[in-house]
């Protein structure tokens, strides 16, 4: 069973739902399930990103079972960086 969880930002200028999301927190209870929620969250957010093109994809892994998929400002447009939390 998996977990995921909608980080949205107030949509103060009237946009569209679907671009005030920018980062999606996920946790997963096997190891089966990453790679495709993994994936389902980086396609989400590559609709997002795809409509300001100002910055790309980070997927950060939290702990084992636990990631946090987001747009960020230091990784270039069109690119998906992964990181490991210290």
């Amino acid at each position: 069973m998996s977990t995921a969880t909608l980080e949205r930002r107030p949509a103060a200028t009237g946009l569209a739902d679907a671009s005030a999301h920018r980062s999606i927190d996920l946790e997963f209870s096997s190891a089966s399930e990453v790679h495709a929620g993994l994936e389902n969250a980086v396609a989400e957010l590559i609709g997002v990103a795809a409509q300001d093109a100002s910055c790309g994809i980070l997927v950060t892994r939290l702990y084992p079972g636990r990631y946090t998929v987001a747009l960020d400002e230091s990784v270039p447009f069109g690119q998906t960086f992964e990181a490991i939390a210290a």
